[in-house]
This record gives structure tokens, C-alpha cells and sequence, in this order.
């Protein structure tokens, strides 16, 4: 009868080791350490730069099938939730772990819109910024000053704390957003509104100018939240992972998210559909995608929006995208990008290179071309990606919090560097020239 094991013979020592393989097929890099030539001997370690094959919890919040291009939050496809639920209801899902009946959706949205106005000492903290100052890193500064606003924060521990440093976040999150935004257009703040939705009262403090009461279009209303709805989680991303790993030296939550909206400033991550419309307008035509295929199958540059670390098939993301962005172009004319876009994806997917490689559409692909379309400026790209993603940091939080598997974050290195070395006076040390390291070390 099969063994649900692993089985490795040490060639060094000859001895074998038999490894348990845990439910979907996971063994304990932990038991590597009772592979040894000596009983003084460490024992082995994985190396694995990146995490591309670790896993560094256990999680019940989202489940991504690569291979088959399928995203499911807490087991609901991404399909039926962006076409029938709304963002505050998927929020809650993620975070609670169902779907709510009517009575608890709307406790739940009126404890998310208690919570969107911000202490008015953070809105002077945000006036000091620069007029110029990138709107993600004002977004930076503001989550991780909470911190010091709510100091309850810190008991982590407590269930009802931590519910509410949730509700909290969801609620506040938006409007810091919408104030840096106003902030690098020098327009004055607009406080919230909550007798709208949460992406109608999102885009009332955006938006809004000399009228007494702001009303969103309904089409443009409808595609923001389903823009939050798909990109409200994505399981260990490197802006969860920041989360995780900070929130597992105990800090409060707004420090850990201070952390994650940082992982998720970069351009490989919430910066990446920036970087695929700046792609799109330098293909600039049309007729130019033969030749930037050509250049890509060269390898002389990325086709930022293809491919993903996960997806080796079709994006789920991408293709509710691309249907909504029409949706929007019936109200804000189309985004001429649309049409290189399209083109794009077509050649690309009957491109041999293209499908053996797996390099298919990811959200970020369309997601840019739909904000542009909506008048925002490609610098909000990433605060609109961290405003729906603050319901799935805090659930991965709070599972972190409670995993009693969980410890501070440490992982083991593998050290290259010199060995052991003796002081010598300064006068008496070789230039650093002469130092085979010294040039590729510099800093």
C-alpha cells in the first residue's frame, strides 16, 4: 500500500529519511534539518529566493488554480461575485468568512461608514505634504500615522479590537485616498458623504466641485466597485505577504498596513498598470505591434500586462475587465488604448511564443485603461488598488494573528561572505582597490 511520505536516501551518508506529505502535497522544511552528515552538522535548508515554491501558512481566505486561470474567494468564483455582488458585501466575505443575510450587510455597512471620517489633525498632517508629492506615498504616511491615533490598536489579541481596527481601515482608507488626490490637484478636501455607496461616496470626495450634492454616474459607480470586488484579495501577494510578515512581530494593524501599502508602491505590484498603459502609449499605433512582438520575442524588452507569477492561463480578472472597460466607454468616450490593446492581445494570443510561454492578459492589462477613461491620473493607479485590497490585509491579518503555527517572521539565509577575518590598524589594510569584492560591493 502507498505511503503518503516522501522518501530521500542521503547519498553522503547513505542513510534514507522518510518525510511526511502533508494535505495538498506540502512537506515541513523544517524536517530537511534531519538530514545531517554529523550529528554537529545543521542539517539541510531549502533555498528558494522569492518564495516561488514555498508556502508560509495555511490560509482559508482565496484560492487561485493557476494552470486553469481560476479565483475564488472563500470558495465563490471571481465571476459571480463581480457580477452580482457589490464590493462592501464581498468585503465582508473575505474578512468574515461568509456572505452576509440582509440584517448583517447592513450593520456592516453602516460600521464601515461610521468610520470613513479621519481626525482632523490627519488631515493637517496630510497638508504638510509636498503639492507635488506622489499621491501612494502620502497614502504611506497617513496609514502608518493612525497608528498613533488609536493606540487600543495595539492589543491585537482581543477579538473585538481587532474588528474594529477593520472597520476602521475599510472605512478610513478611501477617504485618505480621495484627500491625496485632491491634495496634488490643490483642490480643497471633501469630507464624506454617507448617505452614498462606498464607491459613490469614494468618488463624491474625488470628484465633487460647487454643487450641494454629488451624484456618481451609475455605470462609472458600478465599474469602480467591481474594479475593488477584483482586486480586493489575491492570496500570498508580495503586498499580503508585507502584511503578514510585519503583523508577525505584533505590532498594531495599521503598521502592518502602513508595510503593505509600501510592497504595494512598487511597479512590479500596484505600480504594474502604470506600466502597462505606458507600454500601450509607446506602441502608439496600431500598426506598431508587429514590430514591439518582434522586439519582445527578442528579448530587448517586457510586455508589461502579460504573463503572472501565478496565472498560466488566462487572468479570470482580465477577462471581466476587458468586457467592463466597454461599459465604461459609453460614458467617457472610448480610451483610444482600447483599440492597441485588443490588437495586441489577438496577435499575442496566436503567437507561438506568446502561448507556449503562458504569457497571457493579467488584470493590470485593462484595469489602467478603464482608470484613465475615468480621469484619474496614472499616480492614483496603486491607491486605487489599495483601497480594495485593505479588507483582504486585514484578513490575512487577523488569520496570521490567530494561526498558532505562526511566529515572527525569520527566514534562514544562505551565507557567501568572507570567513573568519582578523582586525587589522588602518594603516596596515590594502586599499580597496586591490579588494576583489570592492567594486561590485559598493554601495
Amino acid at each position: 500500500m502507498a505511503k503518503n511520505s516522501l522518501s530521500i536516501v542521503d547519498n553522503r551518508t547513505g542513510k534514507s529519511y522518510e518525510i511526511p506529505i502533508e494535505e495538498g502535497g506540502v512537506i515541513r522544511a523544517s524536517a530537511l534539518r534531519n538530514i545531517k552528515t554529523s550529528p554537529e552538522d545543521f542539517g539541510l535548508m531549502s533555498y528558494d529566493p522569492a518564495f516561488t515554491n514555498t508556502a508560509s501558512c495555511r490560509s482559508k481566505i482565496t484560492f487561485i488554480d493557476g494552470d486553469k486561470g481560476i479565483l475564488r474567494y472563500r470558495g465563490y468564483p471571481i465571476e459571480e461575485l463581480a457580477e452580482k455582488s457589490n464590493y462592501l458585501e464581498t468585503a465582508y466575505l473575505i474578512v468574515k468568512g461568509e456572505l452576509p443575510d440582509r440584517e448583517h450587510y447592513q450593520r456592516w455597512e453602516n460600521n464601515i461608514k461610521i468610520h470613513t471620517m479621519v481626525h482632523e489633525s490627519i488631515k493637517q498632517f496630510m497638508q504638510g505634504y509636498r503639492y507635488d508629492a506622489h499621491p501612494m506615498g502620502m497614502l504611506l504616511g497617513t496609514v502608518g500615522a493612525l497608528s498613533t491615533f488609536y493606540p487600543d490598536a495595539a492589543n491585537i489579541n482581543d477579538l473585538e479590537s481587532r474588528r474594529l481596527q477593520t472597520r476602521r481601515l475599510i472605512g478610513k482608507m478611501p477617504t485618505l485616498a480621495a484627500f491625496a488626490y485632491r491634495h496634488t490637484r490643490g483642490l480643497p478636501y471633501v469630507y464624506p458623504d454617507n448617505d452614498l455607496s462606498y464607491t459613490g461616496n469614494f468618488m463624491s470626495m474625488l470628484f465633487k466641485m460647487t454643487e450641494l450634492k454629488y451624484k456618481p454616474n451609475p455605470v462609472l459607480e458600478r465599474a469602480l466597485d467591481v474594479l475593488f470586488i477584483l482586486h480586493a484579495d489575491h492570496e500570498q501577494n508580495c503586498s499580503a505577504n508585507a502584511m503578514r510578515s510585519v503583523g508577525s512581530s505584533q505590532p498594531d494593524p495599521y503598521a502592518a498596513a502602513a508595510a503593505a501599502v509600501a510592497a504595494l508602491y512598487g511597479p512590479l505590484h500596484g505600480g504594474a498598470n502604470e506600466q502597462a498603459i505606458r507600454g500601450l502609449m509607446e506602441i502608439g499605433s496600431v500598426k506598431n505591434i508587429p514590430d514591439m512582438i518582434k522586439r519582445v520575442k527578442n528579448r530587448e524588452r517586457r510586455l508589461m500586462g502579460f504573463g503572472h507569477r501565478v496565472y498560466k492561463n488566462y487572468d479570470p480578472r482580465a477577462k471581466i475587465l476587458k468586457k467592463l472597460a466597454y461599459e465604461v466607454f459609453e460614458v467617457t468616450g472610448k480610451n483610444p488604448l482600447i483599440d492597441i490593446a485588443v490588437e495586441l492581445e489577438r496577435i499575442a494570443l496566436e503567437d507561438d511564443y506568446f502561448v507556449s510561454h503562458k504569457l497571457y492578459p493579467n488584470v493590470d492589462f485593462y484595469s489602467g485603461i478603464i482608470y484613465q477613461a475615468m480621469g484619474f491620473p496614472m499616480t492614483m493607479f496603486p491607491v486605487l488598488f489599495a483601497i480594495p485590497r485593505t479588507a483582504g490585509w486585514m484578513a490575512q491579518w487577523a488569520e496570521m494573528v490567530r494561526d498558532p503555527e505562526q511566529a515572527i517572521a525569520r527566514p534562514r539565509q544562505v551565507y557567501i561572505g568572507e570567513q573568519l577575518r582578523h582586525y587589522a590598524p588602518i594603516d596596515q589594510r590594502p586599499k580597496p582597490t586591490q579588494r576583489e569584492d570592492a567594486v561590485s560591493e559598493a554601495i
